[in-house]
């Protein structure tokens, strides 16, 4: 955790506009045409896995004015992607602000899979699907599969399974722990 107990310290990556915004206004936000913009031909799944955490978020942290989308940031800073540039950062984030999980069960959800129970859990809904011959992301973003679409979206309930532990510093359950959070301050910034 951070040095102090009601924060966390945690890594990014954020590009040239969203530094000049908090450089500017002291806060930055993230909306929903930014993440459209920069997926462009993939933003419908993006927004379908954005827009509920969306859902999911607000139920842990109040969502400011301003906020549309989340930002991502990791504990530890080997896990974010500097392939593309950007500025790394270090934040101190206050705990009530932030909704933590585990990265891989977010990237299931980014892919529009099932997250499990466990393995044996996800190898039967694998088999389920491969019955019908129906793939996870066509029974999530179509209509032709309603029990199937309920069945994924409600596993991915499981995302913040681990959050309060993960709060109270106990991360045996997760290896890689990833942040939700609705804005960047400019005092979180070290």
């Amino acid at each position: 955790m951070g040095e102090k107990c009601n924060t966390i310290t945690l890594y990014a990556s954020q590009a040239d506009p969203v530094i000049e915004a908090i450089e500017r206004n002291g806060v930055c936000y993230s909306k929903e045409a930014y993440v459209r913009k920069k997926y462009q031909e993939s933003a419908k799944i993006f927004t379908t896995a954005y827009s509920w955490f969306v859902r999911e978020m607000e139920k842990y942290v109040k969502k400011p004015d301003g906020a549309e989308y989340p930002y991502w940031a990791f504990r530890e800073a080997y896990n974010v992607d500097q392939s593309m540039g950007g500025n790394f950062l270090t934040l101190e984030v206050p705990l009530d602000e932030v909704l933590l999980f585990d990265m891989y069960d977010w990237n299931k959800i980014l892919c529009l899979k099932y997250i499990g129970e466990d393995e044996k859990d996800e190898k039967q809904f694998q088999e389920q699907l491969e019955m019908y011959g129906i793939k996870e992301m066509d029974a999530v973003l179509s209509n032709f599969y309603p029990l199937q679409k309920q069945q994924i979206l409600k596993s991915w309930q499981r995302l913040t399974r681990y959050h309060e532990e993960l709060v109270h510093g106990n991360t045996e359950f997760v290896r890689d722990v990833q942040a939700g959070l609705w804005r960047i301050k400019k005092e979180w910034i070290r």
